[in-house]
């Protein structure tokens, strides 16, 4: 039986040509042959995956080659080149710098570097990992780095290139790598799936190469690990299935459903993902995906940044004309608190249904009924509300008045309907004082207390006048102040009536009812108080 190779390997690239994704390096790389302008040392930085160690195998092959090209490739043809292609080059040394980390393993790198080489007119030292080689190595590293044989070339390779010491960095030609987009992961799929004759779909292409995330050598070990699944045919149900991945069709669906305030229907397709095993904060990530898709897809400007296969990008364009920027990022701000309170919820499937319930009741309109708003209504009177005191005689109140102190600036037609001066006695004004009393006994009990408890004497031109033993008995009183006057007004078919109140001159006597008035009746007994007060810089809260 044949023995199988990867395809990360198998299609490794061979020449600066072929490989994905990173143009900009590998042209650089390329006019530095040409021109003569190799440094001495480089440094390939990036994520995994990506073309590092490949591209710095291409530049130690194609600076040996004995026949290069107009445009600086190697010719795969001669004895360097030849003996690459079979691991069999005396040039080329590969370590791994997670396994050769010591100062012994350093110097005897140096050791070597002395030696020139027997063919060829390099020698090229790739270190891999380089990152995890210990301080004490890389400072036996740095003055051969730094001032190597002509014939020695090192590049070392790292995905964190923040822990490398500034003074390794300063030594060699920094080449940062970038992550692969969707499109060229997908491209390069299409072509290996030609090759192997593999039949395939190009939306189940662009899922491998979003589950890769811009990492070539995770798509192809994805791809061969489907193909081994499916033989020769790759669609795009089968990916879903197999890398446990929800279908973009629940996205667009549960978006419609809080586009038409559907809360039932919302609930019922939650719970089909989760009966098909999907784990809520899985949902939670995917959809704060499709609604930020959804932004992007706003504005052409930013359409670039969507990467999906096209005509997923179609529909996102679609449902994006009829979302409103506003409603997006409120319901992408639900989302995002949803899923960070799952983990510590102790019912996670009422939390994931209470968020997309508070979706469906943001209230959310197209952009073209934004564009027609429908005519306002005329206002309307407002109906008698027979609970509340007062309203027993219709027309009284209109509804900006209503819950409303009145204003100063009422219409002629108000001021000739309140002009009303009929007069009244004392016991009327108990009467119906009490009465509006007993009506906020229950939601007001402190001023029911202050109401009852001092009776109110009817003064001069129909002015009211009510003591109160203290300012912030007088402060609550003030929040039903116009409604107590109104009611009075309409029951005693008086509108001249006005209402005073005034604290008692001998509240001093009285038991101390605020924090600062506790303080001050302690200050009288003792004056060091407000001494150890003025010491600490103390405040009192009213």
């Amino acid at each position: 039986m044949q023995n199988f190779i990867v395809s990360a390997r198998k299609y490794r690239p061979q020449t600066f040509d072929t490989v994905v994704g990173q143009a900009s390096i590998t042209n650089t790389l390329k006019n530095a042959i040409i021109h003569n302008q190799l440094a001495q040392a480089f440094l390939f930085c990036g994520p995994r995956g990506i073309g590092k160690t490949t591209c710095a195998r291409i530049l130690a092959k194609t600076i040996n080659c004995e026949n290069l090209s107009d445009n600086a490739e190697a010719c795969d043809k001669c004895s360097s080149c030849i003996s690459f292609n079979e691991n069999a080059s005396f040039n080329i040394y590969e370590l791994d710098g997670a396994s050769n980390n010591s100062v012994d393993d350093i110097r005897n790198l140096v050791d070597q570097v002395r030696i020139p080489p027997q063919m060829g007119k390099y020698k090229v030292y790739i270190i891999d990992e380089v990152h995890m080689l210990s301080a004490s190595a890389f400072n036996a590293f740095l003055k051969t780095l730094e001032e190597p044989p002509e014939y020695a070339k090192f590049i070392l390779a790292t995905t964190e290139k923040h822990k490398i010491i500034p003074t390794i960095l300063s030594r060699c030609q920094i080449f940062d790598f970038r992550r692969i987009t969707v499109d060229d992961i997908a491209g390069h799929l299409k072509y290996v799936a030609e090759q192997e004759q593999i039949k395939t779909e190009e939306d189940a292409l662009h899922i491998i190469a979003l589950k890769a995330d811009g990492a070539m050598r995770d798509a192809l070990s994805i791809f061969d690990q489907l193909v081994s699944f499916t033989g020769d045919e790759l669609t795009y149900k089968i990916v879903l299935q197999n890398l446990n991945i929800l279908d973009y069709d629940y996205y667009f669906r549960i978006t419609e459903q809080i586009l038409n305030h559907d809360i039932s229907g919302t609930l019922v397709t939650i719970n089909e993902i989760l009966d098909k095993g999907f784990d809520g904060q899985h949902f939670l990530i995917g959809f704060g995906e499709h609604i930020r898709n959804l932004l992007v897809c706003k504005d052409p400007v930013t359409m670039k940044l969507l990467e999906t296969a096209p005509n997923i990008r179609k529909r996102y364009q679609e449902q994006a004309a009829i979302c409103l920027t506003d409603t997006l990022l409120k319901v992408l701000d639900i989302n995002n608190k949803c899923d960070l309170n799952y983990k510590i919820s102790n019912n996670k499937r009422l939390h994931l249904e209470l968020a997309l319930m508070q979706m469906c009741s943001i209230g959310i309109e197209t952009p073209q009924s934004q564009k027609q708003p429908l005519p306002k209504p005329k206002p309307e009177a407002k109906p008698v509300d027979m609970n509340r005191p007062g309203n027993d005689i219709p027309g009284t109140f209109s509804i900006k008045d209503s819950g409303k102190p009145k204003k100063d600036t009422e219409s002629d037609s108000q001021v000739q309907n309140n002009t009303a001066t009929s007069p009244f006695t004392q016991e009327d004004l108990k009467s119906y004082w009490n009465e509006f009393a007993s009506s906020l006994k229950v939601d007001f009990p402190h001023l029911f207390t202050t109401l009852t408890s001092r009776e109110p004497v009817l003064k001069e031109n129909w002015q009211i006048e009510l003591e109160i033993d203290n300012r912030i008995l007088e402060e609550e009183l003030s929040l039903k102040k116009e409604d107590l006057l109104d009611f009075l007004k309409q029951k005693l078919d008086n509108f001249q009536i006005k209402l005073k109140t005034r604290i008692r001159e001998n509240q001093k006597e009285l038991k101390p009812y605020t924090d600062k008035e506790k303080f001050e009746k302690m200050a009288e007994k003792n004056p060091a108080l407000n001494k150890l007060k003025e010491q600490l810089d103390l405040d009192i809260e009213y």
